[in-house]
């Protein structure tokens, strides 16, 4: 944005028109105050004829271009540095017609103002001092969050949680980075005003702390956009059946007829305030066509991608059968990066008819199908200690209640505590591993005894990085790519 675009008083709907009772329409620059007054009627102005403090609403009745009446508002006005933008702003809350709305944009920039740029409110909020550029950020995550956990999250970052944590990270390395380059103008004398050991504990702790805080993108990802849980199994195992009892609607075909579906159906659905995206996959067997083979390849893909596997096992099919699909599934899991449940449907077909039991048949057979497929596991992953076991119908929505039970304590075991920071942006994550890596290198030149020329230039560049996540360090093409996604009244 060009620095004389600043001066200018822009103006946009900061509400959708036509959505509700009441549009905002959003004012801010040098002349805000003085251009909502003279499309009011001078109602800013008190008796003294001076524009009112801030602050203070006032109520006006506007007219169009042609003095006839157009509605009846109410007019908030703010005085800088007091306000969203730090700019002197005025917000005029009219009725929600597309109509009034549109003729109120006309008037302000007949009378001075011009159409915002998307996200410019914000970025001038950001400009002005009234936040940094993660916090910025958060205010799109704030408006987008469809559940509780996204907007905790949100709120955390916008209220300066995140921006805290990176700014005593960049506070400690730029204290030592200077003693060290202070050192350089007393090279001839031989001495140190930062010590080495002491260097190089910080700069262990301070990558150490990146390195976390980057991991943390993907419990944050997938609390913003919804931890992807991938539905897989053997064909007609009951895989669609369950992604249409979870979300209670037939969004799947649902066929006894084998390899019904030979792509990918994803859906999202909030548990207990966290959101989750389940993807129902082909069924996997070694008999399938051209096109279901590629429908099973992108069930791999997913396998690979997902945080949460549900393998679904069809409890009456033959032993052999089970194994091979579970084979197959568990060579696709990281157990290390991703938690497999094993679900074991049709228990209905083996009720006890005791209301809830389970008859010893179902019992027996459980038994017998856990020892088989613990044989595939991976040494030291065991069957329900590491792998949860849920016995369910999906067709009879017989243990749903549970698996959403054990899913919500899934990802409230990836949030951690609740006031936790988490990294929600990948542009965040990949400035806080350039981080990790600047300091990898710092390390290691300490630990060579590099001149200290060098070794300050590695920190250096770690405080660049983080610079980078608050706006401290920012260029207009970072700038532009922050704020392109905002909507205009932002």
């Amino acid at each position: 944005m060009r620095q004389n675009k600043l001066n200018d008083t822009i103006c946009a709907p900061a509400t959708v028109p036509g959505t509700g009772a009441i549009s905002v329409i959003r004012l801010s620059g040098p002349d805000a105050i003085c251009i909502a007054d003279k499309v009011l009627g001078g109602t800013l102005k008190g008796p003294d004829g001076n524009i009112v403090p801030g602050n203070t609403v006032k109520f006006a009745r506007a007219a169009d271009s042609e003095g006839r009446p157009l509605d009846d508002v109410l007019a908030a006005v703010f005085r800088a540095p007091h306000s969203y933008t730090g700019e002197d702003s005025v917000e005029i809350s009219c009725h929600a017609s597309p109509y009034i709305a549109e003729q109120f944009l006309m008037l302000l920039v007949a009378a001075g103002a011009r159409l915002a740029e998307p996200g410019e409110f914000t970025r001038r909020a950001f400009v002005n001092g009234k936040m940094d550029l993660a916090q910025a950020e958060s205010v799109a995550d704030i408006i987008a969050a469809g559940n509780e956990a996204s907007h905790r999250l949100a709120m955390m970052q916008m209220r300066g949680g995140f921006s805290s944590e990176l700014k005593k990270m960049r506070d400690e390395l730029l204290q030592l980075v200077t003693l060290m380059e202070l050192e350089l103008d007393f090279s001839e004398e031989d001495v140190q005003f930062a010590d080495r050991t002491a260097l190089t504990a910080l700069a262990v702790r301070i990558r150490d702390h990146a390195r976390r805080l980057a991991e943390s993108f993907r419990a944050g990802n997938a609390v913003k956009n919804g931890l992807p849980t991938v539905i897989t199994g053997a064909t007609n195992a009951g895989k669609s059946t369950l992604l249409n009892t979870l979300l209670g609607e037939e969004r799947a075909i649902v066929s006894e007829q084998h390899g019904t579906t030979r792509d990918t159906i994803e859906e999202c659905l909030n548990i207990d305030g966290m959101l989750f995206r389940f993807i129902d996959t082909a069924g996997l067997r070694e008999s399938a066509g051209n096109i279901e083979k590629k429908g099973i390849e992108r069930t791999f893909e997913k396998i690979g991608s997902a945080s949460v596997v549900l393998a679904v096992m069809d409890i009456s099919s033959p032993f052999r059968r089970l194994s091979e699909s579970f084979k197959a599934i568990v060579g696709h899991v990281d157990f290390k990066a991703q938690k497999l449940m094993l679900l074991m449907n049709k228990a209905d077909l083996y009720a006890s008819g005791d209301e809830g039991g389970f008859s010893s048949e179902l019992m027996d057979r459980l038994a017998r199908i856990y020892d088989r497929l613990q044989a595939l596991l991976p040494e030291g992953v065991r069957i329900v200690k590491d792998v949860p076991v849920i016995p369910l119908s999906a067709k009879m929505s017989f243990g749903t209640d549970e698996l959403r039970g054990v899913l919500a304590d899934y990802m409230r075991s990836m949030l951690g505590d609740p006031d936790s920071v988490l990294v929600t942006n990948v542009r965040h994550a990949d400035a806080l591993r350039a981080t990790a890596e600047a300091l990898d290198r710092t390390i290691k030149g300490l630990s060579d005894g590099l001149p200290t020329d060098l070794v300050s230039q590695d920190i250096r560049e770690a405080i660049h990085h983080l610079g980078e996540i608050t706006g401290e360090i920012s260029t207009e093409e970072v700038l532009g790519e922050v704020f392109k996604g905002f909507c205009v009244g932002k």
